[in-house]
Protein backbone atom coordinates (compact mmCIF):
# COMPACT_ATOMS: atom_id res chain seq x y z
CA UNK A 1 0.00 0.00 0.00
CA UNK A 2 1.34 3.43 -0.98
CA UNK A 3 1.59 6.33 1.45
CA UNK A 4 -1.37 8.08 -0.22
CA UNK A 5 -3.51 4.93 -0.05
CA UNK A 6 -2.67 4.53 3.60
CA UNK A 7 -3.60 8.20 4.25
CA UNK A 8 -6.86 7.73 2.38
CA UNK A 9 -7.83 4.68 4.42
CA UNK A 10 -7.08 6.47 7.67
CA UNK A 11 -9.02 9.63 6.77
CA UNK A 12 -12.06 7.68 5.58
CA UNK A 13 -12.06 5.60 8.75
CA UNK A 14 -11.87 8.74 10.92
CA UNK A 15 -14.72 10.35 8.97
CA UNK A 16 -16.92 7.26 9.30
CA UNK A 17 -16.28 7.20 13.06
CA UNK A 18 -17.10 10.89 13.61
CA UNK A 19 -20.15 11.30 15.88
CA UNK A 20 -20.75 15.06 15.81
CA UNK A 21 -20.86 17.91 13.34
CA UNK A 22 -17.93 19.56 15.16
CA UNK A 23 -15.83 16.42 14.71
CA UNK A 24 -16.64 16.35 10.99
CA UNK A 25 -15.70 20.03 10.67
CA UNK A 26 -12.37 19.40 12.45
CA UNK A 27 -11.58 16.53 10.04
CA UNK A 28 -12.50 18.72 7.06
CA UNK A 29 -10.15 21.49 8.17
CA UNK A 30 -7.37 18.95 8.92
CA UNK A 31 -7.65 17.39 5.49
CA UNK A 32 -8.97 20.05 3.07
CA UNK A 33 -8.27 23.34 4.87
CA UNK A 34 -5.51 25.75 3.84
CA UNK A 35 -2.99 23.80 5.94
CA UNK A 36 -4.67 20.40 5.54
CA UNK A 37 -2.80 17.26 4.65
CA UNK A 38 -4.62 16.71 1.34
CA UNK A 39 -4.17 20.38 0.41
CA UNK A 40 -0.46 19.99 1.12
CA UNK A 41 -0.23 17.04 -1.27
CA UNK A 42 -1.99 19.05 -3.98
CA UNK A 43 0.56 21.83 -3.57
CA UNK A 44 3.40 19.39 -4.30
CA UNK A 45 2.09 18.74 -7.81
CA UNK A 46 3.66 21.95 -9.09
CA UNK A 47 7.20 20.85 -8.14
CA UNK A 48 6.92 17.38 -9.67
CA UNK A 49 8.34 16.31 -13.00
CA UNK A 50 5.85 15.51 -15.74
CA UNK A 51 6.40 11.80 -15.18
CA UNK A 52 5.82 12.07 -11.40
CA UNK A 53 2.77 14.25 -11.91
CA UNK A 54 1.34 11.72 -14.35
CA UNK A 55 1.75 8.85 -11.89
CA UNK A 56 0.90 10.55 -8.58
CA UNK A 57 -1.53 13.27 -9.75
CA UNK A 58 -4.55 10.98 -10.28
CA UNK A 59 -3.98 9.31 -6.91
CA UNK A 60 -3.87 12.68 -5.08
CA UNK A 61 -7.00 13.98 -6.85
CA UNK A 62 -8.80 10.72 -6.09
CA UNK A 63 -7.86 11.20 -2.44
CA UNK A 64 -9.35 14.71 -2.40
CA UNK A 65 -12.59 13.61 -4.06
CA UNK A 66 -13.00 10.59 -1.78
CA UNK A 67 -12.42 12.67 1.35
CA UNK A 68 -14.78 15.43 0.14
CA UNK A 69 -17.56 12.96 -0.68
CA UNK A 70 -17.12 11.09 2.60
CA UNK A 71 -17.31 14.30 4.63
CA UNK A 72 -20.46 15.45 2.81
CA UNK A 73 -22.12 12.04 3.20
CA UNK A 74 -21.28 11.74 6.91
CA UNK A 75 -22.41 15.32 7.57
CA UNK A 76 -25.76 14.66 5.89
CA UNK A 77 -26.20 11.45 7.88
CA UNK A 78 -25.50 13.22 11.17
CA UNK A 79 -27.89 16.07 10.32
CA UNK A 80 -30.59 13.56 9.36
CA UNK A 81 -30.15 11.67 12.61
CA UNK A 82 -30.30 14.93 14.59
CA UNK A 83 -33.51 15.92 12.82
CA UNK A 84 -35.09 12.53 13.52
CA UNK A 85 -34.18 12.83 17.19
CA UNK A 86 -35.60 16.36 17.34
CA UNK A 87 -38.85 15.33 15.67
CA UNK A 88 -39.19 12.44 18.10
CA UNK A 89 -38.62 14.74 21.08
CA UNK A 90 -40.72 17.74 19.90
CA UNK A 91 -43.95 15.96 19.04
CA UNK A 92 -47.30 17.72 19.14
CA UNK A 93 -50.53 16.17 20.30
CA UNK A 94 -52.92 17.24 17.53
CA UNK A 95 -55.92 16.24 19.64
CA UNK A 96 -55.28 19.07 22.09
CA UNK A 97 -57.07 22.41 21.51
CA UNK A 98 -54.97 25.12 19.90
CA UNK A 99 -53.64 27.89 22.08
CA UNK A 100 -55.81 31.01 21.91
CA UNK A 101 -53.07 33.27 20.58
CA UNK A 102 -54.60 36.01 18.39
CA UNK A 103 -52.78 36.26 15.07
CA UNK A 104 -54.94 38.88 13.39
CA UNK A 105 -57.57 41.52 13.96
CA UNK A 106 -60.82 42.84 12.54
CA UNK A 107 -60.33 46.00 10.46
CA UNK A 108 -62.10 49.06 11.90
CA UNK A 109 -64.18 49.41 8.72
CA UNK A 110 -65.44 45.83 9.05
CA UNK A 111 -66.15 46.38 12.72
CA UNK A 112 -68.13 49.58 12.09
CA UNK A 113 -70.10 47.85 9.30
CA UNK A 114 -71.10 45.18 11.79
CA UNK A 115 -72.05 47.85 14.34
CA UNK A 116 -74.23 49.66 11.80
CA UNK A 117 -75.92 46.44 10.67
CA UNK A 118 -76.69 45.56 14.30
CA UNK A 119 -78.17 48.99 15.05
CA UNK A 120 -80.35 49.19 11.95
CA UNK A 121 -81.48 45.57 12.22
CA UNK A 122 -82.99 46.53 15.58
CA UNK A 123 -84.85 49.34 13.77
CA UNK A 124 -86.29 46.90 11.22
CA UNK A 125 -83.87 47.58 8.34
CA UNK A 126 -82.56 44.85 6.04
CA UNK A 127 -79.11 44.94 4.42
CA UNK A 128 -79.14 45.32 0.62
CA UNK A 129 -76.22 45.00 -1.79
CA UNK A 130 -75.59 45.70 -5.46
CA UNK A 131 -72.84 45.65 -8.12
CA UNK A 132 -69.85 47.96 -7.80
CA UNK A 133 -69.65 48.26 -11.60
CA UNK A 134 -72.76 50.21 -12.56
CA UNK A 135 -74.37 51.82 -15.58
CA UNK A 136 -74.97 55.56 -15.59
CA UNK A 137 -78.76 55.14 -15.51
CA UNK A 138 -78.79 53.46 -12.10
CA UNK A 139 -75.93 55.61 -10.82
CA UNK A 140 -77.12 59.00 -12.10
CA UNK A 141 -80.23 59.26 -14.27
CA UNK A 142 -82.65 57.33 -12.06
CA UNK A 143 -81.52 59.49 -9.15
CA UNK A 144 -82.58 62.69 -10.92
CA UNK A 145 -78.98 63.73 -11.58
CA UNK A 146 -78.99 65.72 -14.84
CA UNK A 147 -76.55 65.19 -17.69
CA UNK A 148 -74.78 68.45 -16.87
CA UNK A 149 -74.31 67.71 -13.16
CA UNK A 150 -70.65 68.01 -12.02
CA UNK A 151 -70.83 64.55 -10.41
CA UNK A 152 -70.86 63.03 -13.89
CA UNK A 153 -67.60 64.72 -14.84
CA UNK A 154 -64.63 62.54 -15.74
CA UNK A 155 -62.52 64.09 -12.98
CA UNK A 156 -64.94 62.76 -10.35
CA UNK A 157 -66.07 59.43 -11.83
CA UNK A 158 -64.12 56.39 -13.01
CA UNK A 159 -65.67 55.50 -16.37
CA UNK A 160 -65.01 52.36 -18.43
CA UNK A 161 -64.18 52.70 -22.13
CA UNK A 162 -66.94 50.29 -23.22
CA UNK A 163 -70.72 50.67 -22.95
CA UNK A 164 -73.19 48.00 -21.89
CA UNK A 165 -75.56 46.13 -24.22
CA UNK A 166 -78.08 48.99 -24.09
CA UNK A 167 -75.51 51.64 -25.00
CA UNK A 168 -75.18 53.04 -21.48
CA UNK A 169 -71.90 54.25 -20.04
CA UNK A 170 -70.35 51.93 -17.46
CA UNK A 171 -68.54 53.16 -14.37
CA UNK A 172 -67.41 52.36 -10.85
CA UNK A 173 -70.34 53.42 -8.67
CA UNK A 174 -69.81 56.77 -6.97
CA UNK A 175 -72.27 56.02 -4.14
CA UNK A 176 -74.42 53.12 -2.95
CA UNK A 177 -77.59 54.92 -4.10
CA UNK A 178 -77.96 52.59 -7.13
CA UNK A 179 -78.70 49.85 -4.58
CA UNK A 180 -81.72 51.91 -3.49
CA UNK A 181 -82.89 52.14 -7.10
CA UNK A 182 -82.50 48.42 -7.72
CA UNK A 183 -84.30 47.62 -4.46
CA UNK A 184 -87.27 49.89 -5.24
CA UNK A 185 -87.57 48.30 -8.69
CA UNK A 186 -87.51 44.71 -7.43
CA UNK A 187 -88.95 44.78 -3.91
CA UNK A 188 -92.59 45.63 -3.16
CA UNK A 189 -93.13 48.60 -0.84
CA UNK A 190 -92.92 49.26 2.06
CA UNK A 191 -89.11 49.18 2.10
CA UNK A 192 -86.58 49.64 4.87
CA UNK A 193 -82.97 48.96 3.88
CA UNK A 194 -79.42 50.03 4.49
CA UNK A 195 -76.87 49.72 1.67
CA UNK A 196 -73.26 49.52 2.89
CA UNK A 197 -70.38 48.99 0.48
CA UNK A 198 -67.38 50.28 -1.42
CA UNK A 199 -67.68 53.33 -3.66
CA UNK A 200 -65.21 55.10 -5.94
CA UNK A 201 -64.40 58.74 -6.67
CA UNK A 202 -61.35 60.45 -8.07
CA UNK A 203 -60.10 62.13 -4.90
CA UNK A 204 -57.23 61.61 -2.47
CA UNK A 205 -56.06 63.47 0.65
CA UNK A 206 -56.09 62.99 4.42
CA UNK A 207 -59.89 62.68 4.50
CA UNK A 208 -60.59 61.31 0.99
CA UNK A 209 -59.41 58.24 -0.92
CA UNK A 210 -60.25 56.98 -4.45
CA UNK A 211 -62.05 54.04 -2.85
CA UNK A 212 -63.95 54.38 0.40
CA UNK A 213 -66.91 52.85 2.22
CA UNK A 214 -70.37 54.33 2.41
CA UNK A 215 -73.67 53.40 3.99
CA UNK A 216 -77.02 54.69 2.81
CA UNK A 217 -80.46 54.14 4.23
CA UNK A 218 -83.84 54.15 2.53
CA UNK A 219 -87.39 54.03 3.85
CA UNK A 220 -90.37 53.89 1.50
CA UNK A 221 -93.83 53.78 3.07
CA UNK A 222 -97.08 55.72 3.29
CA UNK A 223 -97.30 59.05 5.11
CA UNK A 224 -93.54 59.28 5.76
CA UNK A 225 -92.23 62.73 6.74
CA UNK A 226 -89.11 64.52 8.00
CA UNK A 227 -89.97 63.73 11.60
CA UNK A 228 -89.45 60.04 10.90
CA UNK A 229 -86.09 60.85 9.32
CA UNK A 230 -84.88 62.92 12.28
CA UNK A 231 -85.95 60.31 14.83
CA UNK A 232 -84.22 57.53 12.88
CA UNK A 233 -80.96 59.43 12.60
CA UNK A 234 -81.02 60.52 16.23
CA UNK A 235 -81.67 56.95 17.40
CA UNK A 236 -78.93 55.61 15.15
CA UNK A 237 -76.28 58.13 16.25
CA UNK A 238 -77.06 57.67 19.95
CA UNK A 239 -76.65 53.92 19.58
CA UNK A 240 -73.50 54.20 17.46
CA UNK A 241 -71.63 56.69 19.66
CA UNK A 242 -73.17 55.11 22.79
CA UNK A 243 -74.16 58.46 24.28
CA UNK A 244 -77.58 59.80 25.23
CA UNK A 245 -76.54 63.46 24.92
CA UNK A 246 -76.34 63.39 21.09
CA UNK A 247 -77.84 66.59 19.66
CA UNK A 248 -78.61 66.97 15.94
CA UNK A 249 -78.93 70.04 13.78
CA UNK A 250 -80.52 69.80 10.33
CA UNK A 251 -79.44 72.44 7.81
CA UNK A 252 -81.21 72.99 4.48
CA UNK A 253 -79.17 71.66 1.58
CA UNK A 254 -79.53 70.38 -1.98
CA UNK A 255 -79.25 66.89 -3.40
CA UNK A 256 -80.82 66.02 -6.79
CA UNK A 257 -82.40 62.83 -5.41
CA UNK A 258 -84.07 64.32 -2.30
CA UNK A 259 -86.48 67.21 -1.75
CA UNK A 260 -86.32 68.74 0.76
CA UNK A 261 -82.68 67.93 1.59
CA UNK A 262 -80.76 68.47 4.79
CA UNK A 263 -77.19 68.22 6.01
CA UNK A 264 -77.06 66.69 9.47
CA UNK A 265 -74.64 68.08 12.04
CA UNK A 266 -73.90 66.53 15.40
CA UNK A 267 -72.81 68.46 18.46
CA UNK A 268 -69.38 67.86 19.98
CA UNK A 269 -67.38 69.03 22.97
CA UNK A 270 -63.68 69.37 23.67
CA UNK A 271 -62.29 67.00 26.30
CA UNK A 272 -58.55 67.06 27.08
CA UNK A 273 -57.82 68.71 23.76
CA UNK A 274 -59.78 66.15 21.77
CA UNK A 275 -63.08 66.51 19.98
CA UNK A 276 -65.69 64.17 21.47
CA UNK A 277 -69.09 63.56 19.87
CA UNK A 278 -71.88 64.52 22.31
CA UNK A 279 -73.21 67.60 24.00
CA UNK A 280 -74.77 70.70 22.53
CA UNK A 281 -72.86 72.30 19.69
CA UNK A 282 -73.75 75.81 20.83
CA UNK A 283 -71.95 75.42 24.17
CA UNK A 284 -68.83 77.51 24.79
CA UNK A 285 -66.79 74.29 24.88
CA UNK A 286 -68.33 72.73 21.79
CA UNK A 287 -69.26 73.03 18.16
CA UNK A 288 -71.01 71.33 15.25
CA UNK A 289 -69.70 68.69 12.84
CA UNK A 290 -71.34 67.49 9.64
CA UNK A 291 -71.81 63.71 9.61
CA UNK A 292 -74.69 62.90 7.24
CA UNK A 293 -76.59 63.97 4.16
CA UNK A 294 -80.31 63.25 4.09
CA UNK A 295 -83.72 64.22 2.79
CA UNK A 296 -87.11 63.10 1.53
CA UNK A 297 -86.88 60.94 -1.59
CA UNK A 298 -87.59 63.08 -4.66
CA UNK A 299 -90.90 62.23 -6.40
CA UNK A 300 -89.03 61.84 -9.70
CA UNK A 301 -86.87 59.09 -8.17
CA UNK A 302 -89.95 57.29 -6.87
CA UNK A 303 -91.57 57.56 -10.30
CA UNK A 304 -88.42 56.30 -12.08
CA UNK A 305 -88.63 53.14 -9.95
CA UNK A 306 -92.21 52.43 -10.94
CA UNK A 307 -93.95 53.66 -7.78
CA UNK A 308 -96.65 56.29 -7.42
CA UNK A 309 -95.30 59.28 -5.44
CA UNK A 310 -98.88 60.26 -4.53
CA UNK A 311 -99.15 56.99 -2.57
CA UNK A 312 -95.58 56.30 -1.48
CA UNK A 313 -93.13 58.65 0.19
CA UNK A 314 -89.82 58.03 1.85
CA UNK A 315 -86.57 59.38 3.20
CA UNK A 316 -82.94 58.55 2.49
CA UNK A 317 -79.62 59.30 4.15
CA UNK A 318 -75.97 58.51 3.61
CA UNK A 319 -72.57 58.89 5.23
CA UNK A 320 -69.04 57.56 5.00
CA UNK A 321 -68.31 54.47 7.08
CA UNK A 322 -64.63 55.33 7.22
CA UNK A 323 -65.46 58.80 8.56
CA UNK A 324 -67.71 57.34 11.24
CA UNK A 325 -64.86 55.05 12.30
CA UNK A 326 -62.48 58.01 12.45
CA UNK A 327 -64.87 60.01 14.63
CA UNK A 328 -65.66 57.17 17.02
CA UNK A 329 -62.20 55.64 17.42
CA UNK A 330 -59.94 58.69 17.13
CA UNK A 331 -58.20 58.15 13.79
CA UNK A 332 -56.89 61.21 11.98
CA UNK A 333 -55.81 60.09 8.48
CA UNK A 334 -58.12 58.12 6.21
CA UNK A 335 -55.25 56.95 4.00
CA UNK A 336 -53.88 54.78 6.83
CA UNK A 337 -57.03 52.62 6.53
CA UNK A 338 -55.69 51.20 3.26
CA UNK A 339 -51.91 51.09 3.87
CA UNK A 340 -51.92 47.55 5.24
CA UNK A 341 -49.56 48.57 8.06
CA UNK A 342 -49.63 45.76 10.63
CA UNK A 343 -48.66 48.17 13.42
CA UNK A 344 -51.70 50.35 12.66
CA UNK A 345 -53.96 47.31 12.42
CA UNK A 346 -52.65 45.94 15.70
CA UNK A 347 -53.35 49.26 17.41
CA UNK A 348 -56.78 50.03 15.92
CA UNK A 349 -57.98 46.51 15.03
CA UNK A 350 -60.59 44.56 16.95
CA UNK A 351 -60.61 41.07 18.34
CA UNK A 352 -62.69 38.55 16.43
CA UNK A 353 -64.64 38.06 19.66
CA UNK A 354 -65.67 41.74 19.80
CA UNK A 355 -69.02 41.08 18.12
CA UNK A 356 -71.23 44.20 18.27
CA UNK A 357 -74.47 43.70 20.18
CA UNK A 358 -76.98 46.26 21.39
CA UNK A 359 -77.27 44.55 24.76
CA UNK A 360 -73.52 44.56 25.34
CA UNK A 361 -72.71 47.82 23.55
CA UNK A 362 -71.87 48.03 19.88
CA UNK A 363 -68.43 49.50 20.57
CA UNK A 364 -65.37 47.62 21.77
Amino acid sequence: MTEISHLKSGLLADIAAAETADAIEALRVGALGKSGVVTGLLKTLGAMTPEERQSKGPEIHDLREAVTDAIASRKAALEGAALEARLAAEWIDMTLPAEAVPQGSIHPVSQVMDELAEIFADLGFAVATGPEIEDDWHNFSALNIPETHPARAMHDTFYFPDKDGEGRDMLLRTHTSPVQIRTMMTTPAPIRIIAPGRVYRSDSDATHTPMFHQIEGLVIDKAIHMGHLKWTLETFLKAFFERDDIVLRLRPSYFPFTEPSAEVDVGFTWEKGKRVIGGHGDDDNGGWMEVLGSGMVHPKVITACGLDPAEWQGFAFGCGIDRLAMLKYGMEDLRAFFDGDLRWLKHYGFSALDVPTLSGGVGA
